[in-house]
């Protein structure tokens, strides 16, 4: 009996969504805090995108529309 979380392809499309959701949380909280790069609070930002990429697994469970009963 195969589940979606068991298969490959939902979980290659699961990643490939949380890595681009962890990516644009990181850009966003790293360029709104109006300081330089160099000054930026990176271990706030790397939370941000850790949570991120958690939330965007989550809600993958629920379904993701490019796969097929996913």
């Amino acid at each position: 009996m195969s589940t979606v979380l068991t298969s490959k392809t939902w979980w290659e499309a699961a990643l490939v969504r949380a890595v681009k959701t962890a990516a644009q949380s990181m850009l966003a909280t790293g360029l709104t805090g109006m300081t330089p790069m160099l000054n930026a609070d990176w271990m706030g930002v790397i939370t941000v995108g850790a949570g991120g990429f958690v939330f965007s697994l989550l809600t993958s469970v629920a379904g993701l529309p490019e796969v097929d009963n996913g």
